[in-house]
């Protein structure tokens, strides 16, 4: 796999792009926005996202879907309520009478269908006639550090071991290492669920309440995680490792962290419409909060501080008498699941 293709110029897809280009990868970057390409094309800089981040020369930005069709591997890194249409869109220009790789990149759920990535590439692949190989790639990874080449880990899971272990091999780097998987539930879940854990800690952190409340909600957080996981089909090691425990302490104590950030917001009394106006970043766990408890409700998953999330988004609920609740709920053991 020697060229690659990253759909979505926000701030992970750049950063992909931009990294595999400097490690020696033949990469085509494409945005939706044809004046938005231009303007990294002139400076060079993706200024909207990833600022500080020089794009190098032998990355090339296009906004022409087609430009895409041969690449040996797609990775497609762009917001969840979006990967649908742009799967679609690529589907219908990407070159028929071969399988297709892709990668999903996308830590989301539909809100509307409750479908995971991997299923809406599947759902679109059919509906185009197009064979697809699928992986999800996940993981403690924030962009503007993976960028610049910190040493960074992750996993891409695959139903296919084969394919997960070439985009292993194919896509690791000097200071990129990947980690292979079939768990792509596990994944996608894990990596989908710590968003709305995060703007709760956030919200812990916002509201003043120290490390001792903080540490209790990351651990009661991975459990419900890993009770969504296992309901659904994926692997306990998997939400243990690095596309569910990694990822979780990542988002939930780092300050490049945009769902940690909006429950810091949250906890200074802005609201949710405030904040969404005032920047143009996607905070991934505001729809998967609603999308996550929707999938607990269906699978009769208890997942208390999802709930309370979706409460303070979605129904007004203030941050503290959501912390109430949770701290006063039935006393019970520990081990439970």
């Amino acid at each position: 796999m020697k060229r690659v293709g990253v759909l979505g110029t926000g701030s992970f897809g750049t950063a992909l792009a931009v990294h595999w280009a400097e490690s020696g990868v033949d990469v085509r970057l494409w945005g939706r926005r044809p004046d938005f390409v231009d303007q990294l094309r002139h400076d060079a800089r993706n200024r909207e996202y990833l600022p500080k981040v020089e794009l190098p020369a032998s990355l090339r930005v296009t906004a022409d879907l087609a430009e895409l069709a041969d690449e040996d591997v797609v990775v497609v890194a762009v917001p969840s309520h979006g990967y649908r249409e742009v799967m679609r869109q690529f589907l219908a220009v990407a070159s028929h009478g071969r399988r297709q790789v892709l990668v999903s990149a996308t830590k989301g759920i539909e809100t509307e269908t409750l479908a995971r990535m991997s299923e809406v590439t599947f759902e679109e692949a059919i509906a185009a006639d197009h064979e697809v190989g699928f992986a999800v790639l996940s993981g403690p990874s924030f962009a503007a550090e993976l960028a610049v080449g910190v040493p960074t880990l992750a996993v891409v899971a695959s139903d296919d071991s084969e394919l997960a272990a070439r985009l292993r091999e194919s896509l690791s780097t000097d200071s990129f290492r990947l980690y292979s998987s079939t768990d792509v539930v596990g994944v996608e879940l894990g990596g989908t669920t710590k968003n709305v854990i995060a703007i709760a800690a956030g919200v812990v952190f916002g509201l003043g309440l120290g490390h001792n409340t903080l540490a209790a909600l990351l651990t009661r957080g991975l459990h419900e995680i890993t009770r969504l996981g296992l309901a659904c089909g994926g692997r306990s090691r998997t939400l243990a490792g690095l596309a569910g425990m990694g990822d979780l302490v990542l988002t939930c104590t780092g300050g490049l962290s945009r769902n940690r950030q909006l429950g810091i917001d949250l906890a200074t009394g802005r609201t949710l419409e405030d904040i969404s106006g005032s920047t143009h970043q996607v905070a991934e766990g505001v729809r998967n909060s609603l999308a996550v408890a929707r999938i607990a409700e269906k699978r009769g998953v208890e997942m208390p501080i999802t709930e309370q999330m979706a409460q303070i988004l979605y129904h007004g609920k203030s941050v503290r008498a959501a912390m109430t609740d949770l701290m006063t709920r039935e006393l019970r053991s520990e081990a439970e699941l």
